[in-house]
């Protein structure tokens, strides 16, 4: 027997500032469904789930909802106007017998219920609305990036009471780990166009890659027949004294077909350019210990980290994975113990506030001010890593069109004040980079290119994130914080996870650090040394290594400028194909031939 759906839109049409955002969309929600809805930042995921709500009015088509069908949409930004606390809003609709439900909700999410409103944070009024739709229980919830603001035990608690709810839900979300385990189906919205695929967001990228892959042969199939009516039109024409007016006419429309298809966006370009190497050594600290008002953040921690670690500072909120960041970079004073750090260090924030973006700046003004003195420029150009640039062509670098040049931070989507932030980092360079929840609202593209970027960065990488596929992505180290310890795994999530279920597979950073390739060339020329001195075949071994080295360098370069290239692998997959091999066949011939000249230095020196 056929369900009845709990929702349906009809031939949609909706324009913004004179864009068309949607037309002629149609789509069903059934009842059970638990649907995945992704898109590009800016794609209309938001609009389109305050259209299913009914909060937006669509300009045509028909939005219509099963009888006596209840939905919830979680609020980004709830009004709060006219209640004392928290708890008043969120039990503002439920029936006093139910109070437990709201109970339970702000428990898992770890809401206080009596805060103040007007002291409420961003984040605390999202988890408020989000308690509030959970405890409600609306046959249809539609939850718009439902993760944001919550710890990754909260997330946990939220990825459980969803998967056991009998409602269907549309979830909006970056969070791989959590559209994976939760979704049955996804929603694709591209370029304004709404594809549905019955399957759940782990096999989304395998789909939409199949799907341009098809697009590309078929614009290029069009563009091929568009070349060879163009010859026609020249050669053929020029042949005959009567036009075939019928097959000009054919080309026109042609020509008027591939001038209407909406071109692809492409990734974002960013560089993260690492700048001078640090020392060897980028922070030590040393039986440190840190209390705010009798609540203990660490105690008697020591760490080693050196240059080149990729470490993620995990933990509940509160927990004090920001505190542990300013006790490394000296911003705060241990209590008791000592914090070193590093020699030459080149330092880029990424804050979770955002605080080095003044609301009432243009976007303009953000890139031209100077971070240290935050007076802004006055000309239109910005100093990229060594290299002048015009403004609002490094805006495009971001995905950010002309015209936003001029507004002001405060317009800008979360997603967007990141992208922002980010360009300022990477204008400069850099060999430390701090990283405190990166990915809050950045769209999965996006977050595949900083993952590449921070794996290829040749620098030190301190991060705090509750995004688990991210963390397993690009950490080699993890530093898990709760109840004032800090403990020390290898690995990113994942593995922090199966080693705490194990017991005992700490790794103390402090009292081993990872051995430097240095180290590991005295190692070995101490292993291999038979005679004191180095033979005629060493001496002139250890002479031409150093071209050799420097030959190697060059190549690797060039090869990674060329397969820069975004269109390679499409337009000529055997060259790419080869020089990726060629590349991974230089980088290990570097490898060996730098510690064999590090073996051979210190044997000579001996």
């Amino acid at each position: 027997m056929a369900r009845t759906p709990f929702l349906q839109l009809s031939d949609i049409a909706l324009t913004f500032g004179g864009d068309p955002v949607f037309s002629d969309l149609s789509l069903v929600v059934q009842p059970g469904d638990r649907v995945a809805l992704v898109g590009r930042n800016g794609s209309g995921k938001s609009t389109l789930m305050k259209v299913m709500g009914g909060l937006v009015e669509p300009d045509a088509g028909a939005r219509i909802l099963a009888p006596g069908t209840t939905t919830g949409y979680m609020q980004q930004d709830p009004d709060l106007t006219g209640f004392a606390t928290l708890g008043d809003f969120a039990l503002s609709e439920l029936d006093p017998n139910e109070e437990y439900k709201i109970l339970s909700a702000a428990e898992g999410l770890k809401l206080n219920l009596e805060a103040d409103v007007n002291a409420a944070s961003g984040g605390e009024r999202r988890r408020a609305a989000l308690a509030k739709l959970l405890a409600e229980a609306p046959e249809l919830m539609l939850l718009d990036e439902p993760t944001n603001h919550l710890d990754i035990e909260a997330i946990a608690w939220l990825e459980h009471h969803l998967s056991t709810t009998r409602a269907a839900y549309i979830l909006i979300s970056h969070d791989r780990a959590f559209l994976r385990a939760l979704t049955r189906a996804t929603l694709w919205i591209d370029r304004g166009q709404v594809r549905r695929q019955e399957q759940g967001f782990g096999r989304f990228e395998e789909w939409r890659d199949k799907l341009w892959e098809e697009e590309d042969q078929q614009r290029h199939k069009l563009n091929r027949k568009i070349k060879a009516e163009a010859r026609w039109a020249v050669e053929g024409i020029s042949a005959r004294r009567k036009r075939n007016m019928g097959r000009v006419r054919a080309l026109q429309d042609l020509r008027t077909e591939r001038a209407s298809q909406i071109k692809r966006q492409g990734a974002a370009a960013m560089e993260l350019a690492a700048g001078p190497k640090s020392g060897r050594q980028v922070f030590m600290l040393d039986g440190v210990s840190k209390s705010f008002d009798d609540k203990a953040i660490v105690r008697d921690f020591s760490l080693k980290v050196n240059r080149g670690d990729r470490i993620a500072l995990v933990g509940p909120n509160g927990a004090g994975k920001t505190t542990l960041l300013k006790l490394m970079t000296r911003e705060v004073e241990p209590d008791t113990g000592t914090v070193k750090t590093g020699t030459n260090l080149e330092m880029a924030v990424f804050d979770q506030n955002r605080a080095a973006l003044n609301p009432e700046e243009t976007l303009w003004g953000a890139l031209t001010e100077d971070p240290a003195t935050r007076v802004r420029g006055m000309g239109d150009h910005i100093n990229v890593r060594g290299t002048p640039k015009h403004v609002v062509g490094y805006l495009k670098d971001f995905l950010f069109d002309e015209a936003q040049s001029r507004a002001q931070v405060k317009s800008l989507s979360g997603g967007e004040k990141a992208r922002l932030l980010l360009a300022r980092i990477m204008a400069r360079e850099s060999n430390l980079l701090i990283l405190d929840e990166p990915t809050n609202d950045l769209d999965i593209e996006t977050l595949d290119l900083l993952q590449e970027l921070i794996s290829d960065y040749d620098g030190t990488v301190i991060l705090v994130s509750h995004d688990r596929d991210f963390l397993d992505r690009v950490a080699s180290t993890t530093i898990a914080l709760k109840d004032g310890r800090a403990t020390v795994y290898a690995g990113g999530w994942s593995d922090y996870q199966a080693q705490a279920r194990e017991g005992g597979a700490e790794v103390v950073l402090s009292e081993k650090p990872a051995k430097t390739r240095r180290e590991k060339g005295r190692e070995a020329a101490e292993a291999s040394r038979a005679q004191d001195g180095l033979s005629f075949t060493e001496k002139h071994r250890l002479e031409t290594l150093p071209a050799e080295i420097e030959r190697l360098e060059a190549e690797i370069a060039k090869l990674t400028e060329f397969l820069s290239d975004p269109d390679l692998f499409t337009s000529q997959p055997a060259k790419f194909a080869k020089a990726s091999e060629a590349l991974v066949e230089r980088n290990t011939a570097l490898q060996n031939a730098e510690e064999e000249w590090l073996m051979l230095e210190e044997k000579s020196g001996a």
